[in-house]
């Protein structure tokens, strides 16, 4: 892997992405710093990179507009979000089973809904190598960290 094969920053397309709450600004920034921090992303064909990605919704699809670190277009994906639509809900409903039981559940209770929500996470990183793999080469990791970026835009709050 080599070190200009990642993503050094991700910004929004604040028209179709919107601005959130405080705390959904806080989940999104939360996010893309994981992503940046560490991270494996190279375009098949492209000796370039690292890159720099900004992120905007159209008609239900994420759209990866992805540019050189020095801002220069590269290419563009569509990533139509239907398929991770009931992963999406689904972490949303674990997560907030989560954060219940943290406050009155026993230990080995919250273990359990904490392996749900690690396994639905799972699921939805290796949708994310499957659907992208002829776009974009991620690894496993990487792809965890890209769907809690993909989640916390979802996020309600």
């Amino acid at each position: 892997m080599s070190e200009s094969q990642c993503l050094v920053g991700v910004t929004f397309d604040e028209a179709s992405l919107g601005r959130g709450s405080p705390d959904q600004e806080h989940e999104r920034a939360v996010a893309v710093y994981d992503l940046v921090e560490r991270n494996h992303f190279a375009l098949p064909g492209h000796d370039g990179g690292p890159y720099l990605a900004h992120l905007a919704l159209v008609e239900r699809r994420l759209v990866f507009e992805i540019k050189g670190a020095d801002g220069a277009p590269v290419v563009t994906h569509h990533l139509s979000l239907t398929p991770l639509r009931r992963i999406i809900k689904d972490y949303g409903l674990v997560c907030e089973s989560y954060y219940a039981a943290i406050r009155a559940a026993t230990p080995a209770q919250i273990e359990a809904i904490d392996m749900g929500r690690r396994g639905l996470h799972d699921e939805a990183a290796h949708m994310l190598v499957e659907r992208l793999a002829s776009k974009v080469e991620i690894d496993h990791d990487t792809a965890r960290r890209l769907f809690t970026l993909i989640y916390a835009l979802h996020w309600k709050g």
